[in-house]
């Protein structure tokens, strides 16, 4: 299957806004560190959490945007409805997997690895919140 060139620019902004997020929110727990040093934590964890969550949120954007794709091509209503649902249920569950696995697997800090999870979602609202302020037009061209 082609990806289709809209798919690619959707994830491209998505990893790259996912990539930035990921690394504010690290920074946050560095500062967070100086600043509260027995309350916040900042070490190898927090990276590494944040690194994986951040792949784990772009690659299920990713997934959703194939499937998507994929979808649209389909002709039969109910066989789409079908993959679509099938998707989401695999998506979360691998989301739900990855949560499961930052509480418990001591190399993860846990918020670190589940707040990215969050990131692709705030940053689309977020760009539909300024193109609805710039009259609707896109911006960047995406």
């Amino acid at each position: 299957m082609k990806i289709q060139d809209a798919v690619l620019k959707e994830s491209i902004y998505v990893v790259v806004s996912t990539a930035i997020g990921v690394i504010i929110m690290i920074l946050c727990f560095a500062i967070g560190k100086h600043l509260e040093p027995a309350l916040i934590p900042f070490n190898f964890k927090v990276i590494a959490g944040g690194i994986v969550g951040g792949l784990i949120a772009a690659g299920n954007f990713f997934w959703m945007a194939l499937t998507v794709q994929k979808v649209v091509s389909i002709e039969n209503d109910d066989r789409a409805r079908k993959t679509m649902a099938l998707s989401y249920r695999y998506r979360t569950l691998t989301q739900l997997l990855w949560v499961v696995l930052a509480i418990f697997l001591p190399v993860f800090n846990a918020a670190a690895g589940i707040i990215p999870l969050f990131i692709p979602s705030l940053t689309i609202k977020f760009r539909g919140i300024l193109s609805a302020r710039k009259g609707g037009k896109k911006l960047n061209g995406f």
